[in-house]
């Protein structure tokens, strides 16, 4: 059964957090060409996506303020029977990544986007990438391109108030009932106080494939070992999340553990709106460190394009067509910020 919307806060709450993951879901149906009564291009529906957001020089065109960090993997060699993946066996693995909150304003405060993403490139000793975009939601709203449009169509800011419409929001949530997942994990979501203590999700599912070609769906988080703590509600500091990361790393290496959930025979494993049962087989990869931040959208990250269809020999993509989508949408994006140069008025 779905889960009830209450009240225009409740509703905006919904806006908030799905806008940072939901807007560019839309884009990314459009650049697959799933919609509309025309195949629609990657460069158009960037367009479009400006158009809705704000143009933004320089800047990645969502989870647009961010800031860089180095560090490693150290694998706990309980994922190689599952994946050849050198990442798994290797000992240590250097990681370039990146920390952001959602949505294309790179001025935004940290705290007014409930939303966080943290992407990573694995980059092994047999001369292999892994890159990898996570984000806070453990699942999306919706299940197809369709749905994606909807969304960000019902997620329009109003010019009177710059906020979406709850009439429209609470409209699109009730024909959408798929997305009762992802409005429980909204209510229930409560955002720290720091990137150090959030957990991220991979949201799409892939393939480890073992030594003897066994193919095994899964998911994977990283599970923060920093106790949580909430967000305050009243912040004064703009950049207060990554002041506060600067804050931590300065005093010390921080890590996540990374968690692969293994699905059974029959789950879902091309809908990333369907969750599946907590009672699925887990298995603890390896560790996260993070070592190092840079300045804000400085350092080795800066250049990368998070592509999550680069990916080592035994780790392949699901059939979720959302995986396509998003690469294509990625390069767009990636192409139009080289282009436009380095990100102007950058925060300091």
């Amino acid at each position: 059964m779905s889960t009830p919307l209450h009240g225009r806060a409740r509703t905006l709450r919904l806006a908030a957090i799905g806008l940072g993951i939901a807007a560019l879901g839309a884009g990314l149906a459009y650049a697959a060409g799933w919609i509309g009564p025309q195949r629609l291009t990657p460069q158009r529906i960037i367009d479009t996506f400006e158009a809705q957001a704000g143009h933004y020089p320089g800047y990645r065109k969502n989870h647009a303020k961010g800031l860089c960090v180095s560090g490693y993997f150290q694998s706990s060699g309980l994922a190689t029977p599952l994946s050849q993946a050198r990442v798994f066996s290797q000992a240590q693995v250097p990681v370039i990544g990146r920390f952001a909150i959602g949505g294309a304003n790179p001025f935004s405060a940290d705290a007014s986007v409930p939303t966080r993403s943290l992407a990573l490139q694995f980059s092994s000793d047999d001369g292999q990438q892994w890159r990898s975009g996570m984000n806070t939601p453990a699942v999306l709203a919706v299940s197809d391109a369709e749905g994606f449009y909807q969304q960000v169509l019902a997620m329009t800011p109003d010019p009177a108030t710059g906020k979406p419409d709850p009439a429209a929001l609470s409209a699109f949530f009730a024909q959408h009932p798929e997305s009762a997942a992802f409005r429980q994990w909204a209510k229930d979501y409560s955002p720290s106080d720091s990137f150090a203590n959030s957990a991220f999700n991979s949201i799409n599912a892939f393939y480890l494939v073992d030594a003897g070609g066994g193919r095994h769906a899964v998911r994977w988080s990283l599970i923060p070992q920093a106790a949580f703590a909430p967000l305050p509600p009243q912040i004064t500091d703009h950049d207060v999340l990554q002041h506060d990361l600067q804050h931590r790393l300065a005093q010390g290496p921080l890590r996540w553990t990374l968690r692969l959930t293994l699905a059974d025979p029959g789950d879902p494993v091309d809908d990333p709106a369907q969750p599946w049962p907590a009672t699925r087989r887990q298995v603890d990869a390896g560790t996260l460190v993070i070592e190092q931040v840079d300045a804000p959208e400085q350092g080795a990250c800066r250049d990368l394009n998070f592509d999550p269809l680069v990916l080592p020999d035994g780790i392949e993509a699901s059939g979720d067509p959302i995986l396509a989508a998003r690469s294509s949408a990625y390069a767009e994006s990636f192409k139009r910020r080289s282009r436009e140069g380095a990100p102007q008025g950058a925060t300091p």
